[in-house]
């Protein structure tokens, strides 16, 4: 006989499950809204650093109003992501608390286990929404900054403690040629296309006493930031950033090492840039590109990553890569051959994918 455990589903049990997954979905979405508000008005740092705390207790530490606070607070508790302390049945007694290692996910910046930014992340990817549906009727782009601070502050925020603490001491070491070079006399100049906030800059300049690094960004508000934060950090005679676009003729020849995280997928002429890059290269020079890990074919139902990129493609990375004429429109689901195909027309004779296990990057090595 037949095991019914493998019967095909009805379309009513279909429909069921369906229901059931967008639902939890929404309440999932509600979760991650409530941590960009605890997160962007201080609530979590003030919970932290106080411990235990009414909400009348902490929306005084916060400067809030007291019943937006209490309603967050129940929220979360409800949720799971805070604890409510036994109390009586005195609402504005009730003492709300960070369970053990919730800190270190919501607080601890420096952290790779600090998942608040992602909130922040989220929340950015969806503020040009009207834009991004007007797109999907017109064929056209929406532009970067176009999605506001958020976008770029919470994408600065999530990789930073990765840069900080993997880029030069355990990525690049896995690649002896660019490792060796970056270590050896005379300095070697690094090139930090599309650098963002600039903590990829600072790290690999931190990681590598010798190097000087020109962080190059062609978004105003990113290079405004990183100069914040290369302000006081010891490394400013040899980090220098700079608003232009990476084909400037006065960059040619100009670095042994050249550097593009995550950046890739979202630019409209992805080849352009990449061949932009091969001309600032000196003698034996290369590139290293970081992008998304997906596999190398698409075959639903995907993992849970691939379903994380999806999501950023339909609602930002597609969106930003599809603006001018003749743009790319690569999408955040960029797999390994779109990036060799792009290389090799780009006129880079080496393509490479690198052996660096990461579980959201996939590394390539690029030369002439």
């Amino acid at each position: 006989m037949p095991d019914e455990r493998s019967a095909p589903l009805t379309a009513d049990e279909r429909r069921d499950a369906l229901v059931e997954r967008l639902f939890m979905a929404a309440v999932g979405t509600w979760d991650v809204l409530a941590v960009y508000i605890g997160d962007k008005l201080g609530l979590y740092r003030a919970l932290a650093e106080r411990g235990s705390s009414t909400s009348a207790e902490l929306a005084t530490a916060a400067g809030l109003s007291e019943r937006y606070v209490r309603e967050w607070l129940e929220q979360q508790a409800a949720t799971g992501i805070l604890e409510l302390e036994p109390a009586n049945g005195d609402v504005a007694a009730r003492r709300y608390s960070l369970p053990p290692g919730h800190a270190e996910a919501l607080v601890d910046e420096p952290s790779l286990n600090c998942i608040a930014p992602l909130g922040q992340l989220v929340v950015g990817s969806v503020r040009p929404l009207d834009a991004v549906l007007e797109a999907f009727r017109t064929g056209e782009g929406v532009p970067f900054e176009g999605y506001g601070a958020d976008l770029h502050e919470g994408q600065a925020r999530f990789t930073r403690p990765m840069f900080e603490q993997l880029l030069a001491t355990e990525w690049l070491p896995t690649v002896p040629p660019v490792h060796d070079r970056l270590r050896a006399d005379p300095p070697a100049s690094v090139a930090d296309v599309a650098c963002g906030q600039g903590y990829s800059s600072l790290a690999l300049a931190r990681g590598y006493p010798k190097v000087v690094v020109d962080g190059i960004d062609t978004d105003a508000a990113s290079i405004e930031a990183a100069r914040e934060h290369l302000a006081g950090s010891g490394l400013e005679d040899r980090v220098r950033f700079h608003q232009r676009d990476a084909a400037d003729e006065e960059l040619a020849g100009a670095y042994d090492f050249v550097y593009i995280h995550e950046a890739l997928h979202d630019m409209s002429q992805p080849v352009a840039v990449l061949a932009a890059t091969r001309g600032m290269l000196a003698d034996r020079g290369s590139v290293i590109v970081a992008d998304e890990r997906v596999p190398d074919a698409f075959e639903p139902p995907t993992d849970e990553i691939e379903r994380f990129y999806y999501g950023f493609s339909i609602l930002h990375c597609l969106p930003v890569g599809m603006v001018g004429e003749n743009a790319a429109g690569t999408g955040t689901v960029m797999r390994a051959e779109t990036v060799r195909d792009y290389a090799q027309r780009a006129g880079f004779g080496r393509f490479e994918v690198l052996p660096i296990d990461n579980d959201f990057y996939r590394f390539y090595l690029l030369a002439p």
